[in-house]
C-alpha cells in the first residue's frame, strides 16, 4: 500500500473483464497530408487523434533554402505526429486508412509504429481500457 496513492483505482483484471490488448499507432507523416489522413481515420470510426507539430529527417537528409541571397542546409524537415488509440483487432484496418491516405510515392512519405499499450483511463467518467477509447 506505500507505493499506492489514497486515490488510485484498482485495475480490473483484463481477463475477467473480456478486454483485448490495445495499441497506439504512431504515425510520422507530410504536414499537408493531415486532414486526408483524420477523414481516412473518421471513415473508419476513428474519431479521436493527438497531433503534434514535430521535425526530423529519414533518407532524404534534409534540403537546402535560399534565405536573403545564402543558402542553407537544413537538416530537420517539418513533419506531423498522429498517435491514435485503437483496440489491437483496429490496427490494420488503421494502418490502411492512413498509408492510403498519406502515400505520395515520394521519398518522405513517413513511416507508421504500432506500441503496446497497457491501460486508458477517460480523466472525465473514469472508463477504463476499451471503454475510454
Amino acid at each position: 500500500m506505500a507505493n499506492q496513492s489514497r486515490n488510485a483505482r484498482p485495475r480490473p483484471d483484463r481477463a475477467q473483464a473480456g478486454i483485448g490488448p490495445m495499441k497506439i499507432v504512431m504515425a510520422i507523416i507530410k504536414p499537408f497530408k493531415l486532414e486526408e489522413v483524420r477523414d481516412a481515420l473518421t471513415a473508419i470510426g476513428v474519431h479521436g487523434l493527438t497531433v503534434t507539430e514535430v521535425k526530423g529527417y529519414g533518407r532524404q537528409k534534409g534540403h537546402t533554402e535560399i534565405y536573403r541571397g545564402a543558402e542553407y542546409a537544413v537538416s530537420f524537415l517539418p513533419k506531423i505526429k498522429i498517435e491514435v488509440a485503437v483496440a489491437s483487432d483496429q490496427v490494420d484496418k488503421t494502418i490502411d486508412a492512413i498509408t492510403s491516405a498519406a502515400k505520395t510515392g515520394q521519398i518522405g512519405d513517413g513511416k507508421i509504429f504500432v506500441i503496446n499499450l497497457d491501460h486508458a483511463v477517460r480523466i472525465r467518467t473514469g472508463e477504463a481500457d476499451a471503454a475510454a477509447l
